[in-house]
C-alpha cells in the first residue's frame, strides 16, 4: 500500500503567489524581498491553518535563492531552492518552541546563531513562540534585538497576547486574517480537480463553511468526505456526514412563516429535532438565515452572502417578498429565544412557541406580493391571499358595547420594541350624569387607548415566566405567564379616579386607615409606615425609611399604596416616593461599677446602708 499524503500536506502552496487569501501580506514580503529591505524578525500571527508556517518557509526559501524572479518569488532550480525542497537545506531550522520552551533551548540557538553559514541566510522559523517561559525570552531578547546580518528570525504563533511587548517591539508583525469561504471553496475545487473527483459546488461551500477560515480544517474535512463518499461528492453527503442542516428547511420553515402557517411549521421543526438537530443549533442557523434575507434586500450588502449562487438565487427569490420591518422584528424575536434558550426547561416547546411568534408577524407587517415560482427551483413558494382588515380612525358614538376586533399594527418607532398592544376602550353612552363606582361622574368624552400589559423587551421571547401569549395568538388582550398580579396593579394605576386637591392633612388623616387595610398583616411595614409621618410636597408623597430592608417592604407594596391613595383623595397625580433616612442616634457609652452602684441604690435605697455598715468600699 502506497503511503498515503494529506491535501493539507500534498497542496501546500510552495510560491507567494499560491498561498490563498493572503495576498496583502505576500505582497508586502514580495516587495521587501524585491527591495532588499528584509527585516531581522518577523512575527506571524493568526488562527490556525491560515499559512503562517507555509509563509515562514516561502520567504526562507525566497531569501536564499540565487536567482530571484522579477516579481520577488523564488525560481525553484538554484541549488537553494533545490535542497530546500528535498528537505536537506542546512540554512533553515525550524523549532518547536512547544517542546523546546527551556533557557538551554534558547542558549542552544543562540549560540548556534553565532556561527555563519557558507552562504545565503541562516534562517530560523521559531513555531508556536508564544509557548516559550518567560526567562527563554528574556535569554532570546538581545539576539533577536541585534542578530548578525546573515541571521533572520520568522516568529509564527496563534496568541500574540501572551507573547512579552518587549518582543514583539524587535518584529515586524504580520495578522493573518481568516479566508474567505469563496477562496476556500476555489482551492477545494482545484484540489478535486487535480485528483480527478467530481463535486459539487454547493458541496464545497458547505465545507469551507464548516472551516471556519481554516484552509487546512477544509482540506482535512476534504479527505474525509472523499473517504466516505468516493469519487462523486455530493451536497446531500456532505451535509449528512458533517450533520449541517439543509438550506432547505430554512427556506421551507421561511415560507411557512410567510403565509402563517402554524401546522406545517410545527410539522418541519420536530421534524429537525427528530434527525438529532439541537435546537440551539436551529436557532443560530435560522437567524443567519433571517440576516441573510435582509442582505439581500440592497445590491449593494448581496456580496456579504458567501454561498453559491444557485442559493443566492433562492435567498434574492425570498427576500423579494419580505419587508425590511418583518425581517428585523423576526431577527429580535430569534435573537432573544436564542438568549433565553439555554435557562428553559422544556427547550423543545421555547423553540416551538418562537416559530408561532414569528407566524403571527404576518398581521403585523405589509408583505410584497408573492410571485409565481419558477419551474427550476428547488423549493418553490406557495401562493396564499393575505386577509386585509381595514381600520377605521373614528368609531361612531352609538356603536355597540363590544369593540370590533382590531388587528395589530406596529410603526417604524416598534419595530425594536413591538411588546406593547393597546386596545380600544368602548365607546361610552351618552349618559353624562351616571356615576362610576368611586361616586365620580361619567362624561360621554372618549378616552384614550389603554396600556393592557407591560412586558420587559429582554424577557418576551424565551423563559417560561416571560411569554407574551397575547402576541402569539393575536387579540387585544396580552396575557403574561407568571404576572397577572402586575398587570391587574397597572391597570388600576392607569384608572382615573379623578383631579381634586390635596393638601398634608388629607394625607394625615387617611394615612392610619390606609395602613390598617393594607399593612395590617405586615408587621414590619406596618411599623415602618407608623414610626414617621409622610412629608407632601406637589403631589409627592414622600415615605421616610431608616435603612434597604423596610424601603424593599414599602416597594413591594407601593402599587398598592399609590392606588388607595387616588382612589380616596380622588386625584390621579399622587405619587409616592422613598427616602433613607437614619433616625436619631442616641450617643451611649460603657457603664461602670459606680454607675451601676448607683443606680442600684436608687432602686434599692438599703444597699447603702449595708455598705456603710459593714464598712464595704468599690473596687474601681
Amino acid at each position: 500500500m502506497d503511503n498515503f499524503i494529506v491535501s493539507a500536506r500534498k497542496y501546500r502552496p510552495a510560491a507567494f503567489n499560491t498561498v490563498v487569501g493572503q495576498s496583502a501580506i505576500t505582497n508586502t514580503l514580495k516587495n521587501a524581498i524585491k527591495n532588499q529591505q528584509v527585516a531581522q524578525a518577523f512575527l506571524f500571527t493568526g488562527p490556525r491553518g491560515v499559512g503562517k508556517t507555509t509563509c515562514a518557509r516561502i520567504l526562507a526559501k525566497t531569501i536564499n535563492c540565487t536567482n530571484i524572479t522579477a516579481d520577488g518569488e523564488a525560481c525553484d532550480t538554484c541549488p537553494s531552492c533545490t535542497s530546500f525542497n528535498k528537505s536537506s537545506s542546512f540554512n533553515i531550522f525550524e523549532l518547536d518552541a512547544a517542546s523546546n520552551n527551556s533557557v538551554e533551548d534558547i542558549r542552544a540557538l543562540v549560540d548556534q546563531v553565532r556561527i555563519p553559514p557558507q552562504h545565503g541566510y541562516k534562517v530560523y522559523i521559531i513555531d508556536e513562540v508564544h509557548m516559550l517561559s518567560q526567562q527563554a525570552f528574556n535569554a532570546f531578547l538581545k539576539t533577536l534585538e541585534e542578530p548578525p546580518s546573515y541571521a533572520k528570525f520568522i516568529l509564527a504563533t496563534t496568541e500574540k497576547h501572551k507573547i512579552l511587548p518587549t518582543i514583539l517591539s524587535r518584529c515586524q508583525i504580520f495578522d493573518f486574517r481568516r479566508i474567505g469561504v469563496d477562496d476556500i471553496a476555489s482551492h477545494l475545487q482545484y484540489v478535486s480537480q487535480q485528483e480527478n473527483i467530481s463535486a459539487e459546488t454547493e458541496a464545497l461551500h458547505i465545507i469551507a463553511q464548516k472551516a471556519d477560515g481554516g484552509l487546512r480544517d477544509a482540506l482535512s474535512m476534504f479527505d474525509q468526505l472523499v473517504s466516505y463518499a468516493g469519487n462523486n461528492l455530493t451536497y446531500k453527503q456532505v451535509i449528512e456526514h458533517l450533520n449541517v442542516l439543509d438550506y432547505d428547511y430554512y427556506f421551507r420553515i421561511t415560507n411557512n412563516i410567510i403565509i402563517g402557517n402554524i401546522s406545517e411549521t410545527l410539522l418541519t421543526i420536530n421534524e429537525i429535532f427528530d434527525n438529532g438537530f439541537e435546537g440551539q443549533h436551529f436557532l443560530t442557523g435560522l437567524g443567519e438565515h433571517m440576516r441573510n434575507l435582509l442582505v439581500s434586500k440592497d445590491s449593494a450588502t448581496i456580496p456579504l452572502l458567501e454561498i453559491s449562487q444557485s442559493i443566492k438565487d433562492q435567498y434574492l427569490q425570498q427576500s423579494s417578498i419580505c419587508s425590511i420591518p418583518f425581517l428585523l422584528s423576526a431577527l429580535e424575536i430569534i435573537n432573544n429565544c436564542d438568549i433565553n434558550y439555554k435557562t428553559s426547561n422544556n427547550k423543545k416547546l421555547h423553540v416551538e412557541i418562537c416559530l408561532m411568534q414569528l407566524c403571527k408577524l404576518i398581521g403585523t407587517h405589509t408583505l410584497k406580493a408573492i410571485p409565481q415560482p419558477e419551474a427550476n427551483n428547488t423549493q418553490p413558494i406557495k401562493q396564499q391571499s393575505i386577509p386585509q382588515q381595514k381600520v377605521s380612525t373614528q368609531e361612531s358614538v352609538t356603536a355597540p358595547a363590544t369593540p370590533k376586533p382590531v388587528p395589530e399594527t406596529i410603526s417604524t418607532n416598534d419595530i425594536t420594541n413591538s411588546n406593547t398592544y393597546t386596545t380600544p376602550t368602548p365607546p361610552t353612552p351618552d349618559n353624562s350624569n351616571a356615576p362610576n363606582k368611586s361616586g365620580d361622574t361619567v362624561s360621554n368624552k372618549p378616552k384614550e387607548s389603554t396600556p393592557i400589559a407591560k412586558t420587559d423587551n429582554n424577557n418576551n421571547q424565551g423563559t417560561a415566566t416571560g411569554i407574551n401569549l397575547g402576541k402569539i395568538f393575536g387579540g387585544g388582550k396580552s396575557v403574561q405567564i407568571g404576572a397577572q398580579q402586575e398587570e391587574q396593579n397597572s391597570d388600576k394605576i392607569y384608572q382615573s379616579f379623578g383631579n381634586e386637591p390635596v393638601n398634608k392633612s388629607d394625607i394625615v388623616r387617611i394615612w392610619p386607615e390606609m395602613i390598617n387595610e393594607i399593612a395590617n398583616d405586615l408587621p414590619l411595614l406596618k411599623d415602618t409606615l407608623l414610626t414617621r409621618s409622610p412629608r407632601f410636597d406637589n403631589n409627592c408623597i414622600t415615605v421616610i425609611v431608616e435603612n434597604p430592608i423596610q424601603r424593599e417592604e414599602v416597594i413591594q407594596k407601593k402599587d398598592e399604596l399609590t392606588i388607595y391613595l387616588r382612589r380616596h383623595l380622588k386625584n390621579d397625580h399622587l405619587y409616592i416616593e422613598i427616602v433613607i433616612e437614619e433616625g436619631e442616634q442616641i450617643e451611649r457609652k460603657p457603664y461602670t461599677d459606680k454607675d451601676k452602684y448607683e443606680y442600684i441604690v436608687k432602686k434599692v435605697p438599703t444597699i447603702r446602708d449595708m455598705k456603710e455598715q459593714l464598712g464595704l468600699d468599690l473596687e474601681m
